[in-house]
């Protein structure tokens, strides 16, 4: 059964369909206990003029928190809601960032690192990839976001394509895993993923990830309703669970990034 989904997405990001109160009535008619919204968060670039597309333009910010804070009082008798936001870790800006949405009260991040850097003259971290040094890389600044403290888990952990020597993955994928255990960060498998048919969840991250008794949450990456609680992929995930010796966490601690 799932209890939670804290990856959930609205309009604002562009690439969403459905209003919030649709999500939340399929989120109760699944029994789910927490639903947790966490649209791309808007990032102010340094670069002027600078924006990229796929996420909450600053300017409907605002409407994001205060729709949210309406219906999470509407609904409270019937399941809580939770307002969060899916943030890249990008060192130059992420300062900026916390001092932007402090005011807002928001309850949750998780890192969502689609790409590496600060972003600009970047390529996405899901393109194909043999080069270890890019892996490395995406390692390194995931590992760095996790030891801020700010996040509550990583969603897709794997989405990086790695089509290098096995070895090489294990190798440095390891060090990611062992980041999020010694700081106590569950890293996602992703429904989106498993629908989608995408390169991730990658079996070879998580057989690593089972090696080294990893904990895990459940997301459903919803971009539309009938997917706030996606049950068929839910199958899946759980015989991931089974198949790799994962320790699956309903309900992951939700650390404040306003501390």
């Amino acid at each position: 059964m799932l209890l939670a989904n804290y990856h959930t997405h609205t309009t604002r990001c562009n690439h969403a369909t459905g209003d919030e109160r649709e999500y939340i009535e399929n989120a109760i008619r699944a029994g789910l206990v927490e639903l947790g919204f966490s649209d791309h968060a808007p990032m102010v670039f340094h670069t002027p003029g600078y924006y990229s597309g796929f996420r909450i333009r600053p300017e409907r910010f605002e409407d994001y928190v205060t729709t949210l804070r309406a219906l999470k009082e509407e609904y409270a008798g019937q399941i809580k809601i939770r307002i969060g936001l899916e943030v890249e870790y990008y060192p130059e800006l992420f300062q900026d960032f916390l001092d932007y949405i402090r005011p807002y009260g928001i309850e949750y991040l998780i890192m969502g690192q689609h790409f590496l850097g600060n972003e600009i003259g970047e390529k996405p971290s899901g393109m194909e990839t043999d080069d270890e040094s890019r892996l490395a890389r995406f390692v390194d600044q995931v590992s760095e976001g996790m030891r801020t403290g700010k996040f509550t888990y990583v969603a897709h952990p794997d989405m990086m394509p790695f089509k290098g020597d096995p070895d090489v993955y294990a190798k440095q994928v390891s060090r990611l895993i062992d980041c999020s255990l010694e700081t106590e960060t569950p890293l996602e498998i992703n429904f989106l993923g498993i629908r989608g048919k995408r390169a991730y969840p990658n079996p070879k991250f998580w057989e690593q990830a089972g090696k080294q008794h990893a904990l895990c949450v459940f997301g459903c990456d919803a971009h539309s309703p009938d997917v706030t609680a996606d049950l068929e992929s839910l199958k899946v995930a759980e015989q991931m669970v089974k198949q790799y010796g994962l320790r699956h966490v309903d309900f992951p601690v939700l650390k404040n990034p306003n501390l």
